[in-house]
């Protein structure tokens, strides 16, 4: 097909007609159009936008461009989560084995971490032998047997975004909200749910930190999903400081099992169960938010929710004495306090340092062929508000060895600030609920 008119008209503003974007899209997906083109599309989009007709055909034609997740046989009620990633983020390592503990079939398909943030998928191989790459066939066969199922996009789904995914990283267009509802949407809307669960992050660790710039995709993935037959409901949560404490794959992890054993931060609980009362409501498996909320408590206090992990290790591969020994994980042989310099309340803990330190540490991919250094990280004891002594433990550095420690120390210098009389103003961990019916102000 011919691009460059097509470009010219992206670049000055006007609609591609939803054919059009249709056909480019599947001739990306099948190499007939060049990296050099579609790069400056996308750039155009950045730009200028999507109108809703263009955004819905870029978002079918991503969805079409693969196969989707069908069952055989009945199933319970199908709901995932998606999160837009920060620094600290175990919570669907927490969520899904606890939902689906309860009767709601997870399908989750996850990413790698991208920029600061850490992935999922990167958190699950920590775990010796954990598989991720599993196969439609093998998903729908274990959602069948045990609920759930925690995965990688594979080359069967949505293969047109992948390819997308990866040209808008390198292309400084990750940031455009059509273009990220749209990735989004096309790969949860494969998994043949009956509702989907947002968790968009605002603040300075997000990858969008205004407020407005969240609602905006919030808003127009709600209405994508409802467009299509998808209820779907997101959530606004704080990413202007780290949720929970731990802050590296193997780190996350053990915080994550601590968390199914009713151990877990209080931060991230309570995100944990918002974002789970609002996928059992989407469920229809309870009658209102109060019962929902105990039957979230009840699944952990109960084991259930650390069981059905168990047995999900178990089924993809994994080493699951870690769930019970978690110093199985993968541990870094230089462990180091952070002290604070002086007395006073903690005003700011900046997630982007964190984040950024952790993958300079060896804990993320600075290229995409990296390997990646499950043990190391950081462990943030500190919250904004907290009054702290001088020369107590503000955090813990996990790393490799002293140039890594080094790494950590600056970033922890950088990222926590203290003063003796100002206050800290935090964002409320979840602010707004956004779903067809509009807009709630919660915080």
């Amino acid at each position: 097909m011919i691009v460059i008119p097509l470009i010219e008209r992206k670049r000055d503003g006007d609609r591609l007609a939803p054919h059009q974007w249709r056909e480019l899209i599947l001739a990306y997906a099948r190499g007939d159009v060049p990296d050099y083109q579609m790069a400056a599309l996308l750039m155009a989009t950045r730009l200028n936008g999507l109108h809703p007709d263009e955004l819905g055909a870029v978002t079918d034609a991503m969805l079409d461009s693969g196969a989707r997740l069908s069952f055989d046989r009945e199933t319970p009620p199908r709901i995932d989560k998606h999160s837009t990633g920060g620094v600290g983020d175990k919570v669907s390592l927490v969520l899904a084995p606890l939902v689906a503990a309860l009767g709601v079939a997870v399908p989750m398909i996850s990413g790698r971490g991208l920029g600061h943030t850490g992935g999922t998928l990167d958190k699950l191989q920590a775990i010796p032998g954990f598989r991720t790459d599993l196969t439609l066939e093998d998903a729908r066969e274990q959602i069948e047997r045990l609920g759930l199922a925690l995965m990688g996009q594979t080359g069967e789904i949505a293969p047109a975004d992948r390819k997308l995914y990866a040209l808008r990283d390198a292309t400084a267009t990750i940031d455009a909200i059509p273009l990220m509802a749209a990735s989004i949407m096309s790969k949860k809307l494969a998994e043949g749910l009956g509702g989907l669960v947002l968790d968009i992050k605002r603040g300075s660790g997000a990858f969008l930190p205004h407020q407005e710039d969240g609602l905006e995709l919030a808003r127009t993935m709600v209405q994508l999903g409802a467009d299509r037959g998808c209820p779907t409901v997101a959530l606004l949560t704080a990413m202007d400081r780290p949720l929970g404490h731990a802050c590296g794959n193997s780190l996350e992890l053990v915080e994550a099992i601590a968390a199914l054993k009713g151990e877990g931060p209080s931060d991230l609980m309570e995100v944990v169960l918002a974002l789970g009362i609002e996928m059992l409501l989407l469920a229809e498996t309870t009658p209102d938010r109060d019962a929902a909320r105990r039957m979230l408590q009840d699944g952990i206090a109960s084991g259930r929710a650390l069981e059905t992990f168990h047995e999900v290790v178990r089924a993809q591969g994994g080493d699951v004495r870690t769930i019970a020994e978690p110093t199985r994980l993968p541990a870094a042989p230089l462990i180091e306090a952070f002290p604070a310099p002086l007395g006073g309340v903690v005003t700011t803990v900046e997630p982007r340092a964190i984040g950024r330190a952790v993958v300079r540490m060896g804990g993320g991919r600075q290229r995409m062929d990296d390997r990646i250094d499950a043990a190391v990280g950081l462990v943030v004891l500190v919250k904004p508000g907290d009054v702290v002594e001088r020369g107590s433990t503000l955090a813990w550095l996990h790393a490799r060895d002293a140039a890594g420690a080094a790494i950590g120390r600056e970033a922890l210098g950088e990222a926590i600030r203290l003063d003796e009389t100002t206050a800290a103003h935090p964002l409320p961990l979840v602010s707004h609920r956004v779903s067809a019916e509009g807009v709630e102000y919660l915080a």
